[in-house]
């Protein structure tokens, strides 16, 4: 045997000595491909060990931070296998105690806690580099028997209200984020508990399970293909009573097998050098399926994924509270992407038209909702973060207390890069400007969704689901439960697929011991082959037909099952024989009317009627900040951030707290729907006599105007009928009066007809421009006067305050 073919053979065996042989690109391709072949093995086996260890703890997690456990729910009178924990803040990293808490609740849809803090660049990570202090909702692998949806939602108030509790000081309520199926859970805890939570934002969270559109989103057609949930109860009977998440993870993997098949492990054997880490730190998470019980899982099935009934409000907790999620009184901000095919926009934002027949209904019932559309990332992009979704994550981090003034109504928030010819950039903090547009439900309903006739057709599923679950749970059930014993359930359990891959693999297989020491020898004598061999590059072609091919194959699945869950559910013998008639498209069931909520929105109201000449200094500036920007339909955070620092320089004992101040934004607005010119009008009977305190107010609403650029006509009129209001013809102009633009002749009352009882938006109504400074109050100037905003103190005129105006020109542009 000659040298070479003696090298070669080594090199087929992958311990490879120096390279003495022809450096031909076949030879130079092959031993490259044995050894990221061994390489791709030996990874796989650590993935299998670090499973199974991880596995073997009594409570598994990725969390990236350390933390202390302040709550563990199995201790509580309805135990949950629920903890509370706060997050430690690495060294370097600094909390401020009196900014708003968040807190990350991780989804349990069949793997472990732990990836909102799985990064640095992670939502956890995002919020503690902007100063909150931080806590996280995790669970353990096994559930506590017996333990509820339900349970789980009480156990969660519990945790908001011991945050809250413990930041007494802070400037706001906790801020509260629920990745994926955590989402819906914290939005039915904050519908039962309105008054606890501070802003919602929902990441990758699905409230309406039907929406979608025809052509994508095929996994809201699994329930009615598989005949309903009865394989859900079965799932559950052959567990004992319990239910294996990985049959959800197996879910998911089966939407996208082109990525489960070979994408992702091609990607680790074609940069095996590289993307090991990578790849063992995301497995690490997707390797640990947790269990639900029979029960949890079942409701969640029959309510949420084939009933779709959290967002027609027929939920109701144990004791008989109706679970409608228009009680909520918190900010909502929705976080959803165009390359989400697990939780897509349509079933993100769905519940707000399910709710909501009109614009006005959202502002009359007093919700504010907002939602960004990013356009690429994945699912688990949106709550794995990275660098992907990090700037969404920073700028709602920086901007939940400006979302939490916004008065009610829909917005977009969008995120733009801040340029050279961006005005004022000194307002901003980091690199992006935030935003907040005003929507309507028109512009939801164009991102697409079902018509009638689908609904019905999801409707009808939806009865033959529960048909057949009552026909299981009659005849086949008992004998199921007969025959298993808890020792095949867990067979069954070990024997999944989603949990084989992982131990076949590992250590625990005999055939895998060599794979070890042939790595190591490889790693030591490692020869990749050139970026431009020509065999390489054939490889990537190999792969990228794979990958056309099984997308192919998996468009083709969908297609099929789209055409026999139409067809099936759409046919006028099954739509019938499920009670539906021929009008039936007419009177599908949409979120009933709640008395009690619609009597509190009348007397709400009814209370406003007595309210446009009330009120003082504090309450003027806020509706003439409001009224000015009402023609622009938007607003950034620079008002907001000018605004709050005139706010943060008034006395201690003057400063309005967040929530009065959010109070007072919402019923001034109010009050300009309700009657735009008389709220106007009203304005000098809530101004002190004093007319330097009048200069004072009417600067810092200046300030605030022109910190986002220069105003639009309509803006300038109005800003000119303020200041004739703010400061008679008989008193002496401010100084910065020439800061605005030209203004048109002086108006004191909008053109046109004011919009009637009940609260009903004007055509041109749009967010204010955001808080205002507060006066210095005087006891000679208290007003007898009890705002409808939930705070008992009486509000005062205030006295002239020191000028706190920047010496600044307003519309500065970056230089």
């Amino acid at each position: 045997m000659t040298k070479t073919a003696r090298d070669s053979g080594t090199a087929w065996f992958g311990a490879c000595g120096p390279a003495t042989m022809p450096t031909n690109f076949i030879a130079d391709y092959w031993i490259d491909a044995v050894q990221r072949s061994i390489l791709f093995l030996d990874v796989l086996r650590q993935r299998g060990n670090i499973a199974r260890a991880h596995n073997a703890r009594e409570a598994p997690h990725v969390l990236h931070y350390k933390a202390e456990i302040l709550i563990d729910g199995r201790t509580l009178e309805r135990p949950v296998n629920y903890a509370l924990v706060r997050i430690i803040p690495p060294p370097g990293t600094h909390t401020d105690p009196h900014r708003r808490p968040f807190i990350v609740v991780d989804p349990r849809a069949g793997h472990g806690p732990g990836i909102g803090g799985m990064k640095q660049d992670s939502e956890i990570g995002v919020a503690l580099n902007a100063g909150h202090p931080c806590y996280f909702v995790g669970f353990l692998p096994n559930p506590v028997p017996g333990q509820t949806v339900e349970d789980v939602c009480r156990a969660e108030a519990l945790f908001v209200k011991q945050v809250a509790e413990r930041h007494p000081d802070a400037e706001g309520k906790p801020v509260l984020i629920g990745n994926c199926q955590a989402g819906w859970q914290l939005m039915m805890m904050a519908a039962v508990n309105p008054d606890l939570c501070g802003p919602i934002m929902l990441a990758g969270s699905p409230l309406s399970y039907w929406a979608g559109v025809r052509g994508k989103n095929p996994l809201r057609y699994l329930g009615g293909l598989l005949g309903g949930t009865w394989l859900t109860a079965l799932a559950g009977d052959l567990g004992a009573g319990i239910f294996d998440g990985a049959d959800l993870v197996r879910n998911f993997e089966q939407m996208n097998p082109a990525n489960t098949v070979w994408q992702k492990p091609y990607n680790v054997y074609a940069k095996v050098d590289t993307e090991a880490e990578r790849f063992l730190d995301f497995e690490t998470w997707w390797g640990s399926p947790v269990l639900l019980n029979a029960g949890e899982m079942q409701w969640i099935a029959d309510n949420l994924f084939v009933g779709n009934k959290l967002t027609a409000g027929t939920l109701h907790t144990s004791d008989g509270v109706r679970i409608d999620l228009r009680n909520i009184r918190s900010p909502i901000v929705v976080f959803c992407s165009w390359g989400d095919d697990i939780t897509p926009p349509q079933q993100a934002l769905g519940w707000i038209t399910d709710l909501y027949d009109e614009d006005r209904e959202i502002v009359a019932n007093g919700q504010t909702i907002v939602y960004t559309l990013h356009q690429s990332i994945g699912h688990l992009g949106i709550f794995v973060s990275g660098k992907v979704a990090t700037r969404e994550h920073q700028e709602f981090a920086s901007a939940m207390d400006m979302i939490d003034l916004a008065p009610p109504g829909l917005y977009e928030a969008v995120i733009t890069d801040v340029g050279e010819d961006t005005e004022n950039p000194e307002l901003i903090q980091g690199r992006y400007l935030f935003r907040l547009e005003h929507r309507s439900l028109a512009d939801i309903r164009a991102l697409g969704n079902n018509d009638p006739e689908d609904q019905l057709r999801f409707a009808t599923a939806a009865r033959v689901s529960d048909a057949n679950l009552a026909l299981y749970q009659t005849t086949l059930a008992p004998l199921v439960r007969a025959a298993t014993t808890a020792q095949s359930a867990e067979a069954l359990r070990a024997l999944h697929p989603a949990r084989l891959r992982f131990d076949l693999f590992s250590d625990q297989n005999p055939l895998m011991q060599p794979v070890k020491l042939l790595a190591e020898q490889v790693r030591e004598n490692r020869q990749p082959t050139p970026a431009d061999n020509p065999l390489l590059a054939m490889e990537r072609m190999a792969s990228d037909w794979m990958v056309t091919c099984l997308n192919t194959a998996a468009a083709a699945r969908d297609s099929i099952q789209e055409q026999v869950f139409l067809s099936t559910y759409g046919a006028p013998w099954l739509q019938a024989l499920m009670g539906f008639g021929p009008d039936a498209v007419k009177t599908l069931q949409r979120a009933d009317h709640d008395v009690l909520r619609e009597a509190n929105e009348a007397r709400l109201r009814a209370e406003l009627e007595t309210q446009f000449q009330t009120g003082g200094l504090t309450d003027a500036i806020i509706r003439a900040l409001i009224y000015i920007r009402m023609p622009e339909r938007s607003i950034d955070e620079r008002g907001y951030n000018m605004a709050k620092a005139l706010h943060d320089r008034q006395p201690a004992g003057v400063r309005l707290r967040l929530p009065a101040l959010k109070a007072a934004f919402r019923d001034q607005y109010l009050l300009l729907l309700l009657d735009e010119a008389r709220a106007v009008q009203a304005i000098p009977d809530l101004l002190p006599n004093d007319p330097a305190a009048r200069r004072d107010a009417l600067d810092g609403i200046q300030d605030v105007l022109t910190a986002s650029g220069s105003l639009s006509a309509e803006a300038a009129r109005r800003l000119a009928e303020i200041k004739a209001l703010f400061v008679p013809v008989t008193l002496p102009a401010t100084s910065d009066s020439a800061a605005a633009p030209e203004m048109a002749p002086l108006a004191t009352a909008q053109s046109g007809p004011a919009p009637s009882i009940p609260v009903r938006p004007a055509p041109e109504t749009g967010p204010p421009g955001a808080a205002a400074p507060a006066g210095r109050p005087t006891p000679s100037g208290e007003k007898t006067v009890q705002q409808a905003r939930g705070t008992s103190a009486p509000i005062r005129t205030a006295a002239p305050a020191p000028s706190v105006r920047r010496n600044r020109t307003p519309g500065r542009k970056a230089k």
